[in-house]
């Protein structure tokens, strides 16, 4: 797998894909074209990092089209829209749906390029963020059912005695449980246990 970010381009207006190329290659960054929805979804790698500009009008299956497919597959991937001007409520029904941004044509390539760095960030963010929540998942599915319920009332800050009678165990009990509940989960402090608890809770936005 490419580990670079890949600026994914849907647009069947060939001009429009060489152009995009042409733009992207000048500052550096890859592009992949593809001339319908149907082929760039044959080709869709969701672990590949980067951001797909979209054409929001097309044959066959269209931008809006794809975008509901690619959030039914669960996909992370930025979705920026190039719209016309008479496509501007369905860009804002994208948005809504979560596409990350829209740029009316014709637009300048600078508004473009700032708009894809934006969005390649926005994706490298979000994929750290899910890499970390399914590093959490995995070290809590270590824990036994009593190192579980030990972590539930350290993250609802409680102390070590008010667990134990709550338990109905020995603080010392609770401390073995408590070390053994830091060391899987990874955490140096109750306050890193909380904030690992959170980010499960809220998932990634």
């Amino acid at each position: 797998m490419n580990k670079n970010p890949v600026v994914m381009v849907v647009d069947d207006d060939s001009g429009v894909r060489n152009a995009m190329r042409a733009l992207l290659k000048s500052v550096g960054i890859s592009a992949t074209l593809y001339p319908s929805a149907q082929e760039f979804l044959a080709a869709f790698d969701p672990h590949q990092p980067g951001c797909l500009l979209l054409d929001i009008r097309m044959p066959g299956m269209s931008g809006m089209d794809l975008q509901q497919e690619l959030n039914l597959r669960g996909a992370v991937v930025p979705v920026i829209f190039m719209s016309g001007h008479a496509d501007i409520p369905m860009a804002v029904e994208a948005m809504q749906h979560g596409a990350f941004d829209f740029l009316q044509k014709p637009f300048r390539d600078q508004d473009l390029l700032d708009r894809i760095q934006r969005a390649i960030a926005k994706d490298t963010e979000r994929r750290l963020a899910l890499g970390e929540r399914s590093r959490i998942k995995t070290h809590l599915e270590s824990l036994t059912d009593r190192e579980r319920e030990v972590l539930e009332l350290l993250t609802k800050g409680k102390q070590n005695k008010q667990i134990a009678q709550e338990l109905g165990v020995s603080p010392r009990t609770i401390e073995i449980h408590r070390a053994r509940v830091m060391e899987k989960m990874d955490a140096q402090s109750v306050a890193e246990l909380v904030r690992m608890m959170l980010d499960l809770g809220n998932g990634i936005s």
